[in-house]
């Protein structure tokens, strides 16, 4: 692995590469397999602001980290998880993660601590050029550049910089620790300590239980409730699969089944909002032994996948609370005080540790500032071309997953569309690619959940259509059968290499 890009030989050259991957995260170590795979000829990096690849995987240590989807599907198709949890926890994630870039070779192409602030494509030359920052081992920064002739972003949509900070009035009043999960300090101890984690989404149903084993009492403060599953943390029926069947074909065997119940079942929370709630709440009752305090704290005002629903593998979050371990407490924030919190009903938690899990904050591509010939990009102009390419902006990808399944399961099939585009420009021997000028349509929000952390910023993303190509469906198996199978002559529009450059972005 590298720590910074290889010079080019010439000090006032900028390197070159036919491909640059921004991020390597579990996003960014996918498409490079698939661009080692399919475009072994082709040279590629990926840039990587971070001391160590991982992203996500890597930024969050809270107690508890865990994926929130099956690992069968939010692993990679080509490399079988093998691990019995099926719900696993984040440390197995990065070593998963790793241990995918070391086996196909991808790791010796990752570049840390190199941050992307700019991208700038040319025209004339057919090219992007990046602005890079290098920091080095000590702190300090150095600007460069270089250039390439495909730019995919696979950094995600958190910002890894900043979470999302309310304004909790008197905080600076109180005695205790304040910390956000975002940014978890390694020396806290919480042990025989009173701790409150405000929230109620997947991190806070995480952090509680996690935290309950060694605290003297955990609160979870809730403005509202979200919906909470219970899941098995292990997938019995894989376990079967896996004794009587080949490995890969077992592998195959278990994605399959876990993609067509994950589908099966949003297909029916979407569709049969009221059997769904009371099924969710009927399972809740009996997981915490009381079906008031599922009325009073586990029952949201919104329907089923309105916004993203929680998982607590094993009952876990359930477990705590019915064993008297934690509470919820379904109440605004009046003010801090000293002591804890004071509630807008009066009641004052008592607190030595207050974990904010506000939320995060959304952050398109990375934070990469793109343009056109010098011109700015304005993202929320743009649509969204199978979910993986936009309007005005030649040569360039961008990697979002599924809300409501595996983020690998859509990232992998742009990763494979990306490169079926890279063989189409081969073809035809073009320099530039780019989708034709959106038809007259109504635009959508790229993400239609109601969860705060997406309202507060899903405007500056791009938009999608309201109809294909420029639909962005939360249905894999509807993605699957069509977006490889996509006429590429039809939607997108290339330059040939000897054709004169013009200005192409809107």
């Amino acid at each position: 692995m590298s720590d910074h890009l290889s010079p080019s030989g010439d000090a006032t050259a900028p390197e070159h590469l036919d491909v640059v991957v921004v991020g390597a995260g579990l996003s960014g170590i996918g498409a490079a397999c698939r661009l080692r795979a399919e475009h072994p000829g082709r040279s590629f990096a990926l840039l990587e602001a971070r001391d160590r690849l991982g992203g996500t995987w890597d930024l969050f240590r809270y107690p508890g980290v865990r994926s929130d989807s099956d690992m069968f599907t939010l692993g990679y198709s080509f490399k079988p998880w093998r691990d019995p949890q099926s719900i696993a926890d984040g440390p197995s994630v990065l070593a998963y993660i790793h241990e995918t870039a070391r086996e196909f070779g991808v790791d010796r192409h990752v570049h840390l601590r190199t941050r992307v602030v700019s991208a700038d494509w040319s025209s004339a030359d057919a090219r992007w050029t990046l602005g890079v920052e290098e920091r080095a081992e000590d702190g300090s920064v150095r600007g460069r550049t270089l250039t390439c002739s495909f730019l995919y972003a696979c950094a995600g949509y958190y910002d890894h910089d900043r979470g999302h900070a309310p304004e909790l009035p008197g905080i600076d009043s109180f005695r205790g620790r304040v910390v956000h999960p975002q940014f978890w300090p390694e020396d806290l101890d919480w042990t025989d300590r009173r701790v409150v984690v405000v929230g109620s989404g997947a991190t806070a149903v995480t952090l509680v239980p996690a935290m309950a084993a060694g605290a003297a009492r955990v609160t979870m403060l809730q403005r509202s409730p979200t919906w909470v599953a219970a899941v098995p943390g292990r997938d019995r029926r894989a376990d079967a699969l896996r004794r009587v069947l080949p490995p890969a074909l077992a592998h195959r065997a278990i994605r399959a089944k876990n993609i067509l119940f994950s589908t099966a079942f949003f297909q029916f929370c979407r569709r049969r909002p009221a059997a769904a709630r009371a099924l969710l709440t009927r399972r809740a009752a009996r997981a915490l032994g009381s079906a008031e305090l599922v009325a009073e704290h586990f029952t949201p005002s919104y329907d089923p996948w309105d916004q993203r629903l929680c998982a607590v593998p094993d009952a876990d979050l359930f477990t705590a609370l019915r064993k008297g371990r934690a509470e919820v407490v379904t109440d605004t924030i009046d003010t801090f005080v000293p002591e804890g919190i004071r509630l807008g009903s009066g009641r004052v938690l008592e607190a030595d540790v207050v974990v904010t899990a506000t939320g995060l904050r959304l952050l398109p591509l990375g934070g990469v500032a793109v343009s056109v010939d010098g011109t700015p990009v304005e993202l929320s102009e743009q649509f969204v071309w199978n979910g993986a390419m936009l309007t005005g902006v030649p040569n360039f990808a961008l990697c979002f997953g599924y809300s409501n399944a595996s983020w690998t399961l859509r990232a992998d099939l742009t990763h494979r569309l990306v490169c079926k585009v890279l063989r189409h420009m081969d073809r035809h021997d073009a320099v530039a690619v780019v989708p034709k000028t959106a038809p007259r349509m109504a635009g959508h929000p790229l993400l239609e959940l109601s969860s705060g952390y997406v309202l507060r910023s899903i405007a500056a993303f791009p938009r999608q259509g309201d109809r294909r190509p420029w639909r962005v469906r939360q249905n894999y198996l509807l993605d699957a059968a069509t977006v490889l199978h996509t006429p590429l002559s039809r939607s997108l529009d290339l330059v040939p290499r000897t054709a004169p450059r013009r200005r192409t972005a809107s």
